[in-house]
């Protein structure tokens, strides 16, 4: 981004609304999502699940937020994390904010001692982080084209994985887990 610095940090107790209001904003024109990204980063604070959460900062204004949670995979496997939702206002799309948040929080799940991370995403855009479509790895109602897995000590999994309840969380959900 020309002249302005992206500041990556931890999210505060302060900064919920705001990540609320990104959320909704970065959702609101894809036609592939439900527009309950919201309500599941809601239900998972709730729940003490965001291992992660961190904000995108330019200029002082949160622009931007990714999340991870714990999965649990068939075969016992443990310290899989979920990565997800992760979103940009659309006015800072394509500055290179989404990659610094998944960069970050990849460097600090390592960092917990994390296993790998999976996701359901865009193809073309998460090989860019090493991220891989995983034969015996899946994830239940999703396509295995755009679920994917990455391994920080080259072991895969193999099984189905099961990401918080919180991804079931809506509107109408009763978020206080």
């Amino acid at each position: 981004m020309t002249g302005q610095e992206i500041l990556i940090r931890d999210e505060r107790k302060d900064d919920a609304v705001l990540i609320t209001e990104v959320t909704i904003a970065a959702f609101a024109p894809l036609e592939i999502s439900n527009h309950t990204e919201q309500f599941i980063i809601e239900a998972l604070r709730s729940a003490g699940a965001l291992t992660l959460s961190l904000v995108a900062e330019v200029n002082s204004r949160v622009v931007g937020h990714i999340a991870f949670s714990p999965v649990a995979i068939s075969d016992g496997t443990k310290n899989w994390y979920g990565l997800g939702p992760v979103s940009v206002l659309p006015l800072y799309q394509r500055r290179g904010i989404g990659k610094a948040l998944i960069q970050e929080g990849l460097s600090q799940l390592k960092g917990l001692g994390a296993k790998g991370c999976c996701l359901v995403g865009h193809p073309e855009y998460y090989k860019k982080f090493g991220f891989k479509n995983v034969a015996g790895l899946a994830l239940e109602g999703v396509p295995d084209e755009v679920f994917f897995a990455l391994s920080f000590d080259s072991h895969y999994p193999q099984g189905d994985v099961t990401f918080h309840e919180g991804f079931r969380a809506n509107s109408s959900s009763n978020v206080k887990l």
